[in-house]
């Protein structure tokens, strides 16, 4: 193995194993060919890992794997994490006038979910059949264009060609709101004005989807009462990541780390 592209990672004197360090490269993102890249993003996460597990030892922590749900547990090494976190990271109750001042900036942020009056032309296909996913695109280009000539025409259309069972309705779908559908269709929605139909097919798992905005309702402003117990939970979540990177540069910087790049967490 090249010593220098895949180095050792000793922290604090201990070597983490190599196959731990190429076991956590799966969770990595990199260029594909790029090895060096996954492990040394790799090699970063395991010194972080192997410094709280170190921190757990000097800190006596014992603690038992939560369950996490549906028959899963956290590992022995998760849990040991955990209790270092529940220990060392303390967040102090967020004060209701700094949660009615970030809400006061912009009450527009917190509305109810939108609602969208849709129909939809649905050419059914599976996008990992590359010959039938052809044949699907360009039925449904030609239907995309016929619907702009004639728009009139969509429900005819919707009940000549669509695969979904909507077609009998003419493709009306009724009201639908986030999460209804899915991510592919929904950005769909989000970005297509009322009274139009989407410029081109637009993918999804199910195929291709020609798509007519009816009508898009904007959530109302919610009221501050009503949002104070969200904001407070993000605002608490959002302290924790602050103190637990802190913790993180705290371990780093007094560790003595070799074969991982932990310059990101310099002071």
């Amino acid at each position: 193995m090249n010593a220098r592209l895949f180095p050792d990672l000793i922290v604090n004197g201990e070597t983490v194993p190599h196959a731990a360090v190429a076991a956590e490269t799966q969770h990595q993102q990199a260029p594909k060919g790029k090895p060096g890249i996954a492990w040394r993003k790799a090699a970063t996460a395991m010194a972080i890992r192997t410094l709280l597990l170190q921190e757990a030892a000097r800190l006596g922590i014992c603690a038992a794997p939560a369950e996490l749900g549906a028959g899963r547990h956290e590992s022995r090494e998760e849990a040991l994490i955990r209790g270092v976190l529940e220990a060392r990271i303390t967040v102090a109750k967020i004060a209701d006038a700094d949660i009615h001042a970030h809400w006061a900036r912009d009450p527009s942020r917190f509305r109810a979910p939108p609602l969208w009056e849709v129909a939809h032309i649905l050419i059914a296909c599976d996008p990992r059949d590359a010959a039938r996913r052809a044949s699907a695109l360009a039925l449904a280009t030609s239907v995309t264009a016929r619907a702009h000539g004639a728009p009139g025409s969509f429900a005819s259309l919707a009940r000549d060609h669509s695969d979904c069972p909507s077609a009998a309705q003419g493709g009306v779908l009724g009201q639908i709101g986030p999460g209804d559908s899915v991510p592919e269709f929904e950005a769909a929605l989000r970005a297509l004005p009322e009274g139009q139909i989407s410029a081109a097919p637009v993918p999804s798992r199910h195929g291709f989807h020609i798509i007519r905005m009816d009508g898009a309702i904007e959530g109302a402003v919610l009221p501050f009462e009503t949002v104070r117990p969200k904001i407070r939970a993000a605002m608490e979540r959002a302290a924790w990541v602050r103190q637990a990177r802190i913790l993180t540069q705290e371990l780093v910087q007094a560790a003595d780390i070799r074969g991982a790049d932990m310059s990101q967490f310099a002071a």
